[in-house]
């Protein structure tokens, strides 16, 4: 029989004698935890060494004893105590993390990542909300926590069903998720198919604030900028989902964002295309003279739809959008200007126009001078002419409306009074 030895106590930690006798209880699993605990609280007192005085020395050493007799008795109730304790020592967690990224990630290394994923699944409401912000505070800058929440099996159990979350807990869960789902541009492997029903199910609730949708919108974007996962996302509905809120001034530019991500595959195409409210609400979105980045995105998004598809154009051409272009291309912001005459000349003269394979349509060659030729170049011309008219006198209608509600009458009348004509600078 072996002697009986006393456990390692927290002042061996701060001896040089003590390393050769600890190392040999280090196969036991809890004893190497106390020695990550103490490895810790080392690492973290060398920081605070510059105090000049004996006395100040001396509080440093016993705060540190406190810290780490505190940071002991958490995270072993955080592993090992009843439902109550572990609620205790994850707030005391979230505190510490709230500290810096070193203190975040020594925290992730003492073990203490799977056990607040476990009370995550908990069905008791305050206990998992207190556990997603606690990861929450672990995760802000650390893609090394991020990942080992992950590989703790975060993912998978979250809910599938909203039915039953308060609106707090589901906007902690959005702002856990958003923080995952930037391991998508990492080597980390991130499968987006246990994350998007929860994320499907927010976009669509009525009961989800704007806050929480963003949240969610923005982790979409996040996974839509990897190719290959575009297709898991089109097929779980996150397109027809997107383009719902398309019409959300708070969320439209962040979903037409990620909807251009997608759109760019064939299967993502075809995802737009059947949606019952395109082109229309795309074509809306391009009047938001308040949006220019809205409009940019929209005209990208049409651009795509219209390349080298006459069912397409016809469709944005019955829902009006010529002199929404026209609009766009006199005062629209550079980019959109640039993008709505490329669809102008899309639509000019599908048959006369020359496109090339980054042009839109492909139409045969003509012969210059025959009969039908110059009969169709004189009716194109005038259409173009009525249809210019038509958004010229549009704008200088919406112009004039623009300057009487800036100038009162009465700076008008004083300023024609007062100024001759040989002054004015124009």
């Amino acid at each position: 029989m072996f002697p009986r030895q006393n456990p390692p106590t927290l002042s061996d930690s701060f001896s040089s004698s003590s390393s050769a006798s600890t190392s040999r209880f280090f196969p036991y699993p809890r004893l190497r935890f106390f020695s990550r605990i103490r490895r810790f609280l080392r690492s973290k007192s060398l920081s605070k060494r510059y105090f000049p005085s004996a006395r100040f020395e001396k509080e440093t050493i016993e705060m540190r004893e406190e810290e780490s007799l505190g940071l002991q008795k958490s995270v072993k109730r955080l592993h090992f105590g009843t439902w109550e304790e572990k609620e205790a020592a994850a707030t005391e967690i979230r505190r510490l993390a709230q500290e810096d990224v070193k203190t975040r990630k020594s925290l992730a290394d003492l073990g203490v990542v799977p056990p607040l994923v476990t009370m995550v699944g908990s069905p008791v409401v305050g206990r998992r909300r207190l556990a997603v912000q606690t990861l929450l505070e672990l995760a802000n800058g650390t893609h090394t926590n991020k990942a080992l929440m992950v590989e703790a099996g975060l993912v998978s159990i979250l809910p599938k069903s909203i039915d039953g979350v308060d609106e707090s807990t589901m906007h902690d869960f959005a702002r856990l998720l958003l923080s995952i789902s930037f391991l998508a541009n990492t080597q980390f492997p991130l499968d987006p198919t246990e994350i998007l029903p929860f994320l499907v199910a927010v976009l669509e609730s009525d009961s989800s604030s704007i806050e929480t949708k963003e949240s969610c919108i923005c982790t979409l974007y996040s996974l839509s900028t990897v190719l290959d996962n575009s297709g898991p996302l089109i097929n779980g509905g996150a397109v027809q989902s997107l383009l719902r809120l398309v019409s959300e001034k708070e969320l439209s530019e962040k979903a037409l964002a990620t909807i251009g991500n997608l759109v760019v595959t064939l299967t993502g195409k075809k995802a737009v295309e059947n949606s019952p409210v395109v082109p229309e609400s795309l074509i809306e979105i391009m009047t938001w003279e308040d949006k220019p980045k809205c409009q940019e995105l929209s005209a990208y998004i049409l651009m795509i739809l219209a390349h080298q598809s006459s069912v397409q154009r016809q469709k944005m051409a019955k829902a009006g959008i010529v002199p929404v272009l026209l609009e766009v291309a006199l005062l629209g912001s550079p980019l959109a200007q640039k993008r709505a005459l490329k669809l102008l000349q899309w639509f000019k003269d599908e048959r006369q126009t020359r496109m090339g394979p980054h042009s839109g349509p492909q139409t045969g060659r003509f012969v210059m001078g025959s009969p039908v030729n110059e009969r169709e170049t004189v009716e194109g011309k005038k259409m173009m002419k009525t249809l210019v008219k038509q958004s010229l006198n549009k704008n200088m209608e919406m112009i004039t409306r623009r300057a009487n509600a800036a100038t009162a009458a009465s700076n008008l009348k004083t300023l024609v009074l007062s100024t001759s004509s040989k002054s004015l600078p124009y």
